[in-house]
């Protein structure tokens, strides 16, 4: 099935109703046995592992949280920009994202409350291959930046509850 026929048919089944729009995602995480840093990540029918560098007390099995955030930003991207090249009707033969955060681990660490414990700054970098002028990717690109839903979780607050049981 090509990208043309998914966007079509979620077309058609959003406006026969517009609850067919609304879906929900859902992570299931746990610290592996014996472990301190190591989490077993299920998503559906997949699995991963989640770790942290030897620096911030892990056994580097894996990549950590905010690696795994920058790679959700960076993939998201690559699927973002073929699915609006369809879209929009744009030729693209290829797509290479690289995705740069800086973070400053008195945040993190607590040593200093006045510093985020997350990302300061994040750059994306995008390299797109394709016949069409540049100012078509330029609008592709802007298509990309108001549509990625990853994009749109760095760039935005989002309400999020915690519950502990």
């Amino acid at each position: 099935m090509s990208l043309t026929d998914v966007i079509d048919g979620t077309r058609q089944a959003v406006q026969t109703d517009r609850h067919n729009a609304a879906v929900s995602f859902s992570v299931d995480h746990a610290l592996a046995a014996n472990t301190a840093t190591v989490v077993d990540v299920r998503v559906r029918d997949h699995a991963f592992t989640v770790d942290e560098p030897p620096a911030l007390g892990g056994t580097d099995q894996a990549a950590n949280p905010v690696e795994y955030a920058l790679a959700a930003l960076g993939s998201c991207q690559v699927i973002t920009y073929q699915f609006w090249a369809a879209r929009l009707g744009i030729p693209l033969d290829g797509v290479r994202v690289k995705v740069d955060g800086d973070l400053d681990l008195h945040g993190f660490f607590g040593f200093d409350e006045s510093t985020r414990p997350g990302f300061s700054d994040v750059r994306v970098t995008v390299e797109l291959d394709g016949p069409a002028a540049p100012e078509v990717y330029e609008q592709l690109r802007r298509a990309v930046d108001e549509h990625c839903p990853v994009l749109d979780l760095f760039r935005n607050q989002t309400p999020v509850t915690t519950t502990v049981r």
